[in-house]
């Protein structure tokens, strides 16, 4: 059974994988001649890929001086501490304006550990999805259109060859680069960074 997916994303760790593999974004073309043709005429598909770094998870610092603090008469549902005593608590966090109210419960100090505790929840949701933005954007600018002249390399399985069109690289060993040999291939784009970086390219 053949499996067809228009994308897939997968995670992968280890002592320097994306300083290896933070080049492969771009267009992937690749040429083939498909089983069931019995011409031998060679086709040609392609896929756009995105190499996104991992990002760590975030410390969430709530300074005191970055806090507005109000009290307030506290709500309910009556009794004796109705409307008498200000044990509601309302924060503020004035950089990034989220208020949150807290009057659940009858003590003062509570109710603003209580409104602490969701304000560094919202913190956090707030900062994750910044960064999930970012990585949108970043990927969408990673894979570009997909068009010919955005294509970073070709693989061709007639020929056994592999083409980066970036550094005009051409190796004769896409059967063992296909089996997960890719370290000519990332070495290569590696040292061609660094030379560029130098101002030696």
């Amino acid at each position: 059974m053949l499996f067809r997916s228009r994308e897939v994303s997968f995670s992968l760790n280890g002592e320097g994988a994306f300083r290896h593999l933070q080049f492969e974004s771009g267009g992937h073309r690749v040429q083939r001649v498909p089983q069931t043709e019995t011409q031998g005429r060679i086709h040609t598909s392609a896929a756009t890929v995105a190499v996104l770094p991992e990002p760590e998870d975030v410390e969430i610092e709530i300074r005191t001086e970055d806090l507005q603090i109000d009290v307030m008469r506290s709500g309910g549902p009556g009794g004796q501490h109705q409307n008498k005593t200000e044990s509601g608590v309302r924060i503020t966090h004035l950089p990034s304006g989220i208020v949150v109210n807290c009057r659940d419960e009858r003590s003062q100090h509570k109710n603003k550990a209580k409104a602490m505790r969701i304000l560094r929840t919202r913190l956090y949701d707030q900062i994750h999805e910044n960064a999930r933005n970012q990585r949108d954007q970043a990927r969408r600018t990673l894979i570009g259109s997909g068009d010919r002249s955005q294509r970073i390399r070709t693989y061709s399985f007639p020929q056994n060859r592999v083409t980066d069109h970036r550094i005009g690289l051409t190796l004769y060993n896409l059967d063992q680069i296909i089996q997960g040999d890719l370290l000519g291939l990332t070495k290569a784009l590696i040292d061609h960074d660094r030379r560029e970086q130098l101002g030696d390219a």
